[in-house]
């Protein structure tokens, strides 16, 4: 009945080349157990901490397509998040069937006999890796007799619990509301603001007429509610779109680290800039966007902003809260792509997060793959990213392998600046030079007795300054060749 993947061979990938109706019937009718997903308690403290805070739940999914290891790893990635929100993992199984059962999600049979399994192993929440509708969540819950949560239930949680800020928090809100909006439940007769003849207790004559129930006002605040986050939101969004304005006008280039969840992106936000941000070893410990100031190896400053991370079937509610957000990465110059080289499927975790970043727009945005923690990762699967995406580069922010190559990279991928100039600048105007090094690429430097002999691309309005303040004894040749001149 049961069947621990553990112990038997590597299955060959039956979604690929067998119609959904003619699968072998004992997959049908097997729930398979996952190993590996209990949660381990390590001592006495610990199980003291868990028995007041921990909810204990089974874990359920539907390997509709696919290979088998996607499905597995898909399931183990839900026992993380649970792990993330709180929770203690008693079991995980798994139904092969050619589609999610409408109804019930993996069938009423099958429903039943996880009824028992909940029953036995003692667990309070069943957790579905999948999005319910609302007509499943009803009727699962009412066979299994527990509470019963979905994957975007559980990753709006998780975004709950981390969230820090106040547009963060707003975020998150807004996200659960628009998740429970069609979720809202009637509580029975006793709520109900509408009668009419002998319907609701028989109130007859005198009560009939327009009424709200209950539930028509829970709705009603809802949509309230959201529309008023809504425009927080877009007032909030305000600064950040002020200060993104003004980098672009003094031509600072914007670079954004994305990726999965838990790839070190934080990581390797401190790694190049020495930010301090916080690094933890958990799903979604990041949700409010980090922006530090950066050095190419020459010298010129750029902004490199730390994102939310990405996951498999990531909450549309989400997206739409978060794109406020999330516009960071579609007005960058450079998006460097974050994958977690220890991963057993980073392409998998490519491939989700570019579905994203196509629904944020950022899809035409330069994009650097950066395959992290490769003193973790496997020799064959790195060599196998690297042949499906040439050009990746691969790096470890814990060790610091490979980072200067990354710096490089970054630099040769930076837009040029729109201006070249070569002058002397008076030594009384250090400033600008100064401001050279700062907010361009300085070329050639050499100091001559007129003052500094510089050669860079800057910003336009920079090479104006610098053009009209240069030294009065440079020659006529030096003074042609100062003016600006666009770079091929």
């Amino acid at each position: 009945m049961s069947t621990v993947f553990s112990e038997q061979p590597e299955l060959p990938d039956l979604a690929a080349d067998v119609d959904p109706g003619e699968l072998d019937l004992e997959d049908r009718h097997a729930l398979r157990r996952v190993a590996g997903l209990s949660t381990e308690l390590q001592d006495i403290s610990e199980v003291e901490y868990r028995a007041l805070r921990l909810e204990r739940v089974v874990l359920i999914g539907v390997w509709a397509e696919g290979s088998l290891a996607t499905a597995e790893n898909s399931l183990r990635e839900l026992s993380r998040l649970a792990e993330t929100a709180g929770s203690e993992v008693l079991d995980g199984l798994m139904q092969r069937r050619g589609r999610v059962d409408a109804a019930t999600y993996v069938g009423s049979g099958k429903a039943h006999e996880l009824a028992g399994i909940v029953a036995a192993v003692g667990a309070d929440t069943v957790i579905c890796d999948g999005e319910l509708t609302p007509s499943q969540l009803r009727r699962l819950e009412s066979l299994v007799k527990v509470k019963v949560v979905d994957r975007t239930a559980l990753i709006l949680d998780i975004f709950a619990q981390h969230a820090r800020s106040r547009e963060g928090k707003a975020q998150v809100e807004l996200a659960q509301l628009q998740y429970m909006l069609p979720r809202l439940r009637g509580w029975g007769e006793s709520l109900s603001r509408q009668a009419g003849g002998r319907v609701a207790g028989g109130g007859g004559i005198g009560t009939r007429g327009p009424g709200e129930t209950k539930l028509e006002t829970d709705r009603r605040r809802l949509r309230t509610r959201i529309s008023r986050l809504k425009r927080d939101i877009a007032a909030m969004s305000t600064g950040r779109e002020v200060q993104r304005g003004r980098r672009k006008r003094q031509d600072v280039p914007s670079v954004v680290i994305a990726g999965y969840t838990n790839a070190g992106k934080s990581s390797l936000l401190n790694a190049l800039t020495g930010a301090g941000v916080l690094v933890e070893d958990a799903l979604f410990a990041t949700l409010d966007p980090t922006v530090r100031r950066a050095l190419t190896p020459s010298g010129r400053t750029y902004t490199l902003t730390d994102t939310v991370g990405f996951v498999r079937h990531l909450p549309h509610q989400l997206v739409e809260a978060f794109r406020s957000t999330l516009e960071e990465a579609a007005e960058a110059d450079l998006i460097v792509h974050v994958v977690d080289g220890s991963d057993p499927e980073p392409l998998a975790q490519i491939a989700a997060v570019r579905a994203v970043l196509a629904e944020i727009g950022a899809d035409q945005v330069r994009e650097l793959i950066v395959v992290n923690k490769i003193d973790e990762a496997d020799p064959v699967v790195l060599q196998g990213v690297r042949a499906r995406e040439p050009g990746s580069l691969s790096v470890s922010a814990k060790t610091g392998a490979g980072l200067p190559a990354l710096r490089e990279a970054i630099e040769a991928a930076l837009p040029r600046l729109g201006a070249q100039v070569r002058v002397i600048v008076p030594y009384r105007r250090g400033d600008l030079v100064a401001r050279a090094h700062a907010e361009g690429e300085v070329l050639h430097a050499e100091h001559v007795a007129e003052g500094t002999l510089l050669e860079a691309r800057v910003p336009a309005d920079l090479a104006a300054q610098l053009t009209a303040a240069q030294a009065p004894q440079a020659t006529a040749a030096t003074a042609a060749t100062a003016a600006a001149a666009p770079v091929p």
